[in-house]
């Protein structure tokens, strides 16, 4: 991508595209267009095709997306499919309609089978039973990269598609509900420290696997991707190592300083038991990420102490 080239990123203000947002202008790019959801509602087809029309950007990333843990998504699950399905078709489509030269469209590692062989293989898409507990996410994801892979075939359009590991960093979502599980557990922890409650409660029995990635890293990936990979094939994007909930759990407590004992709540649902991404395809191409877990949850604690939940209270 040429540093003067219009490149549209979809979602700016979420953690995902907040982070691209940074790394593209920390490398030289000065011709970015971002659009807030209340001038541009990606669900309404008429003002994404007004949008494209008007603006004819070059290059689109989309990092917007309705996302959240097991409990919103258990709870909302019309609503996540409807929302990522309406956002993924009306801006690729119009992408496709004004002649965008790339596209890149982030996913989540949550699309793959649920016992999916470990670590999981860009491959092993669409080769078993999904997750239910994110089926309506997962199933609107698989429908935005399948449309980008189709009209690679059917058009010759260069968009591709990367599924992204756990995420976590900087304009992370810390709602006490909503969130996803380690800036759940940053709240958690940190209010229990505040509060001198003896123990945390951690859902599920702790020892499910997850994999972590810093959202900077993500972000940075997404640009080595935009340069360098033009496949129809999804990429994975990860660190290639994980670790169970516990030890998670321990490695919160330690950065947040807290002192209590952890309780793990059997009787809500773990989810998937284990979820690690196979990164070989994107290691093949020269990527790796940088920062390690204990460093990442430090930063994603300082940010969650200036963020608006500090106020909710």
């Amino acid at each position: 991508m040429e540093k003067n080239a219009k490149i549209y990123v979809a979602g700016h203000r979420g953690m995902v595209g907040s982070a691209i947002l940074r790394k593209l202008e920390a490398e030289g790019y000065t011709n970015i267009i971002t659009r807030t959801s209340s001038k541009l509602n990606l669900i309404r087809q008429a003002d994404v095709e007004a949008f494209f029309q008007e603006e004819k950007p070059e290059y689109v990333i989309v990092a917007a997306a309705k996302v959240g843990g097991i409990m919103a998504n258990n709870t909302y699950p019309a609503d996540f499919m409807y929302d990522n399905m309406m956002i993924e078709m009306n801006v690729i489509k119009n992408a496709y309609e004004n002649q965008v030269k790339k596209l890149l469209l982030l996913g989540s590692s949550c699309i793959y089978p649920r016992m999916a062989e470990q670590p999981i293989r860009e491959d092993s898409l669409l080769t078993g039973a999904l997750e239910q507990t994110n089926e309506a996410y997962a199933l609107a994801k698989i429908s935005g990269l399948k449309y980008c892979e189709y009209l690679n075939r059917q058009h010759g359009t260069g968009y591709i598609s990367a599924m992204p590991t756990n995420l976590y960093g900087p304009n992370d979502n810390y709602h006490p509900q909503n969130s996803h599980v380690l800036p759940a557990l940053i709240r958690r922890f940190h209010e229990a420290k505040e509060q001198r409650v003896p123990e945390v409660v951690v859902w599920g029995t702790g020892t499910v696997l997850r994999e972590f990635l810093y959202v900077d890293d993500l972000a940075d990936a997404c640009l080595f991707l935009m340069e360098k990979y033009s496949g129809n094939e999804t990429v994975n994007i990860g660190t290639g190592k994980d670790l169970s909930i516990g030890d998670l759990a321990s490695l919160v407590k330690k950065v947040v300083g807290y002192e209590g004992e952890i309780v793990y709540d059997a009787t809500k649902p773990d989810g998937t038991p284990r979820k690690l991404l196979d990164v070989s395809k994107l290691a093949g191409l020269g990527w790796s990420y940088s920062t390690e877990l204990e460093e990442g949850i430090t930063m994603a604690y300082q940010d969650f102490l200036n963020s608006e939940y500090r106020a909710e209270r």
